[in-house]
């Protein structure tokens, strides 16, 4: 780890005048991510700027929705009466990811910014176009088993992390944030970034811009959601493969669905693909089927993950299942 410089901010505009300033300046919220990738000198950031205190840790539910501070802790969430109620996905796949531990110090706007655990980015005697562009991309010749079958490129084929995010993903949330040249509302489908030409580029967000919260809409069938994950041990690991779903059925067919996908993916992966095959479709097996078909169509696999294909179709199917059991 390098020598850095550490101030706190107490308020939203002075901590982006911080930031944007510098430009090797970074944001420490929970810091679960940001401290690993320094003592592994991944990312060696020369100034911390502390946004504990900022007024950011506020759940206000509204009548057209929910808005989460960016400071406000995974278990939080996660625990909170009507993220419960109304967006079980989400309080499922917070619970789902790290330990209480983590989940108690871990906040909503750094876990957007999550970055790979993909050993060869965190390997810094590996080449990797993610933390040296340019570099090349050792997994792909490597062993990845881990890594992703969806979005990849000739430039990097490593796994978003996130749990949270792939629940986001299909909930339809707005990311809001202030930055050097004012406020901005993302949506969720764009906040992520495709690796492309440019695997460091993981997200929309200029310097210096901070993530002031997230917003979720009323939609009432998003209370008929589950999100399932496989993984390799059942506590602290990261999804092999993760689906976030949401139906709305009526007289036994299906009027409105949500689909996205952890684990497989180079960012939260939302699958339109399957929410139009499930759209007008009997809640029925055959259905599910055909809609994790047409989710994996386009999956590429490397040597050593082509199971993932087969293990997301089927997961799909089991958490369509599971929703469409609900009452």
């Amino acid at each position: 780890m390098e020598l850095f410089s550490y101030v706190r901010s107490e308020e939203p505009a002075g901590a982006v005048k911080q930031v944007s300033g510098e430009a090797k300046a970074e944001y420490l919220a929970g810091g679960t991510t940001l401290l690993d990738l320094m003592k592994l000198n991944v990312q060696s950031p020369t100034q911390l700027v502390d946004v504990n205190p900022l007024p950011l840790g506020k759940i206000e539910v509204k009548d057209e929705g929910v808005r989460i501070g960016a400071m406000v802790r995974n278990s939080d969430l996660a625990y909170h009466e009507t993220i419960r109620k109304r967006y079980p996905v989400l309080s499922e796949a917070l619970l789902s990811g790290a330990t209480p531990q983590i989940r108690n110090m871990a906040s909503v706007g750094g876990n957007l910014l999550q970055r790979t655990r993909c050993t060869y980015f965190r390997d810094t005697t590996w080449p990797c176009n993610k933390r040296e562009p340019g570099s090349g991309c050792a997994a792909l010749e490597g062993y990845n088993r881990s890594h992703a079958v969806l979005g990849t490129s000739d430039k990097c084929i490593a796994t978003h992390p996130s749990d949270m995010c792939v629940a986001l993903a299909a909930l339809d949330a707005v990311i809001r944030t202030q930055g050097p040249k004012g406020e901005r509302s993302i949506p969720i489908g764009e906040f992520h970034v495709a690796y492309g030409e440019d695997p460091a580029k993981e997200s929309v967000l200029h310097h210096g811009e901070l993530i002031t919260a997230v917003d979720l809409p009323n939609t009432p069938f998003f209370a008929r959601s589950h999100y399932l994950k496989v993984r390799d041990r059942a506590s602290f690991e990261f999804a092999l493969v993760s689906v976030a779903a949401a139906l709305e059925i009526k007289d036994g067919k299906i009027s409105a669905a949500r689909v996205a996908l952890g684990g497989v993916a180079t960012k939260p992966w939302r699958s339109t693909e399957a929410e139009k095959a499930l759209v007008g479709s009997k809640a029925e097996e055959a259905s599910f089927v055909a809609a994790a078909k047409a989710a994996m169509r386009d999956a590429k696999p490397q040597k050593h993950n082509g199971f993932k294909i087969e293990l997301a179709r089927r997961a799909i199917v089991r958490a369509l299942t599971t929703v469409a059991a609900m009452e």
